[in-house]
């Protein structure tokens, strides 16, 4: 050190012996900042935002519960669907039973129709006496209650389906349409069912 140059002020600068000024104590003091600065921006990124709200926990009794209200409405609909099933299958239960009945009624019902028809003959000659109309009444009374319906009079409108013409005997200026003139046999149907048609003698209008 020259002896001339005082010492070093506090805080100064020693000279380098190249010349130049180191000042290691500022370095390290730049280099511990630098440091500093960085932990305290990884710790900051790495801590959460307080004023951010913690992310909402799965409620299991709400999700048992979505669930439950799920599996309720599946049983809902397979319950409304059994239930239009079984209507249905009533309908057609109740349907197929008055079609058995009705066939069977008409499988009993048909022969007798001739024994109906000997029975309007033997009026037609004389009035019914005795046990023969007792039993020939009681008959009518029986087959009416199964609901065959007797049907076809002098003077109805001919129609095909429940009338079969045997023939025409000319025309009638009083009638307008073709009329059932005599009727030869009655006719009989249970409800719409026609058992046999009413067997006619039709006359014409006369303008016809």
């Amino acid at each position: 050190m020259n002896p001339e140059e005082g010492p070093p002020a506090e805080g100064g600068t020693a000279p380098s012996p190249q010349g130049g000024a180191v000042a290691p104590d500022a370095a390290d003091a730049a280099e511990g900042a630098t440091g500093a600065a960085d932990e305290s921006g990884e710790g900051a990124g790495s801590e959460p935002d307080a004023g951010a709200e913690p992310a909402a926990e799965p409620d299991p009794e709400a999700d048992e519960l979505a669930v439950t209200k799920m599996a309720l409405e599946e049983r809902t609909l397979d319950l409304q669907r059994l239930q239009a099933e079984f209507l249905n299958y009533k309908r057609r239960v109740e349907r197929d039973r008055e079609l058995i009945r009705e066939n069977a009624t008409y499988a009993a019902l048909a022969p007798i129709v001739e024994v109906l028809d000997t029975i309007d003959r033997a009026r037609e000659h004389e009035p019914l006496e005795g046990g023969f109309k007792a039993v020939a009444e009681q008959l009518e009374h029986t087959v009416a209650g199964l609901g065959l319906v007797k049907f076809g009079t002098p003077g109805d409108a001919f129609d095909p389906t429940v009338h079969e013409a045997l023939s025409h005997v000319g025309t009638d200026p009083d009638v307008e349409v073709t009329t059932c003139k005599v009727v030869a046999k009655a006719g009989y149907k249970i409800g719409e069912r026609v058992v046999r048609a009413a067997q006619v003698l039709v006359v014409d209008p006369a303008d016809g």
